[in-house]
């Protein structure tokens, strides 16, 4: 099939119709391995310097297309040799801008979650192919919605006493204002749960194991591990 005018790369010339086209069991996507999770609904900022990660923001902005976002296991976001993980998120760019020397920056945003079926070849830049994994189906209580935002709440005025927030007065403010929201939501449980995921103080294989999480209800017994282990952190302090 002949390529468009001026267009010599294969693969940035390939609508994002053709490549889900290209096998029954799911969809090739390009893939960005990074240092932590995406999870649907948060927002990713993204500095794209390697060569590799370029050719992708080009492709999926000409064809309006998302990548893959999945959390590195093992090794750098830098230079490939890493070992990922085979559970990611889908990421739609909301805002971008190429500049003079050919980087670019970005934010996107977490979608779909998603699971890697088989991991292709690096050329020019990672891709797997990949099937949709929603959430199993459970319900999450208004009691347990509003007892675990609450003990957030108290965390973070905990974190505030102690100047161990790590956001500005702003930032802060605003993460209030959500989980003043989130209290009384009564959203879709799976919508909730990431949402207060989100804003839960974790690193990185916490968070993924909230991504992992086959349903709403586990996903919460997860995030009130992690508080678990972060009031025993705060009371020692």
């Amino acid at each position: 099939m002949a390529l468009p005018e001026g267009c010599s790369d294969p693969d940035q010339a390939a609508p994002a119709a053709a490549r889900e086209a290209e096998s029954a069991d799911g969809s090739v996507r390009p893939m960005f391995p990074l240092g932590s999770p995406l999870l649907p609904d948060a927002v990713l900022p993204l500095h794209i310097f390697e060569p590799r990660y370029r050719a992708l923001a080009r492709r999926c902005t000409d064809y309006d297309e998302p990548f893959g976002v999945v959390m590195i296991e093992r090794g750098s976001e830098v230079g490939g040799g890493d070992v990922r993980s085979d559970v990611g998120c889908l990421a739609t760019i909301s805002q971008h801008q190429e500049l003079p020397d050919g980087r670019w920056v970005m934010l996107a945003t977490g979608g779909q979650r998603i699971r890697i079926l088989e991991w292709l070849p690096d050329d020019p830049y990672p891709q797997a192919l990949t099937a949709d994994w929603p959430d199993e189906a459970a319900d999450i209580g208004a009691q347990v919605r509003r007892r675990l935002v609450a003990r957030l709440r108290r965390l973070r005025a905990l974190a505030s006493e102690i100047g161990a927030l790590g956001v500005t007065a702003a930032e802060s403010a605003a993460i209030d204002d959500r989980l003043a929201q989130l209290a009384e939501d009564e959203a879709d449980p799976t919508a909730w749960s990431f949402q207060l995921a989100a804003l839960v103080p974790a690193g990185p294989f916490d968070r993924h194991a909230m991504l992992c999480a086959p349903d709403p209800a586990r996903r919460v017994e997860v995030m009130t591990s992690v508080l678990d282990g972060v009031e025993e952190l705060m009371g020692g302090r």
